[in-house]
Order: C-alpha cells, then sequence, then structure tokens
C-alpha cells in the first residue's frame, strides 16, 4: 500500500514545522533508518538516521522560520517549494529550495533531495 497524498502532504507540513522549531532529533525522527539525504542534489548523499540528524544539528542553535509555497503529492512522494529564513547571528539567510521526498507506508521519509545553489543564498 502506497502512502497517500493527503498524508504525504501532512508529512510535509510537519517536516517544514520541524525544521523551523524542532532539535536535529525531532527532524531525523521524520526519516527511516535507512533513509537518504541529499542536499544539495550533486553533493555527498548522507545515509542514515544519525547521518541526517548531524546534518540538521548544524542549523539546530538558529533562529529559524519555514513557509510552504507550494506542495503537489503522488505515489507515495512529494515536490514542494518553500522560503527557509535563518537568523545567522549576522543577518538572515533566506532560500527557497525545491525539494521531493519518498515516503515509507507508515510516512517516514525515505530519501530527501533539494535543488538550490549558492546563487539561490541571499543575505539580507
Amino acid at each position: 500500500m502506497t502512502l497517500s497524498n493527503d498524508a504525504a502532504v501532512a508529512a510535509v507540513n510537519r517536516y517544514l514545522s520541524l525544521v523551523a522549531t524542532g532539535s536535529a532529533d525531532d527532524i531525523a525522527a521524520l526519516y527511516s533508518e535507512d533513509a537518504t539525504l541529499e542536499d544539495p542534489v550533486g553533493s555527498a548523499v548522507l545515509s542514515g538516521r544519525e547521518a541526517i540528524r548531524a546534518f540538521y544539528a548544524t542549523i539546530e542553535s538558529l533562529t529559524r522560520s519555514t513557509v510552504l509555497h507550494t506542495v503537489r503529492a503522488s505515489g507515495g512522494e512529494a515536490a514542494f517549494h518553500f522560503r527557509i529564513d535563518t537568523d545567522t547571528g549576522a543577518g538572515v539567510a533566506t532560500m527557497e529550495p525545491l525539494e521531493m521526498m519518498t515516503f515509507s507506508n507508515d510516512g517516514l521519509i525515505t530519501s530527501m533531495r533539494a535543488w538550490w545553489s549558492d546563487a539561490d543564498l541571499t543575505f539580507g
């Protein structure tokens, strides 16, 4: 059984909420034990929940906010465009990546790929 479209959209919303306010452990718990993360696409692919937790730990102490622009879900996968603002202490970094996630039948993220480059990052 494939994850329903509504459940995939709910998982994206939960992810964005935790990226904005949660700990690295909270975010990593959304991923399956053997999930992969490629952020940005073309960088080294991280494998496993612990490597993914370490990835999110880099933003854990920063003030962040997210806004979902659009999401499309089909066949147990979701593609979405969102904005993330991160207060670095020296200013606010803003990025609007496109991301693609696949999900297990129980709603855990099995893979995440993010499309963005340094040219997409602005500071204000």
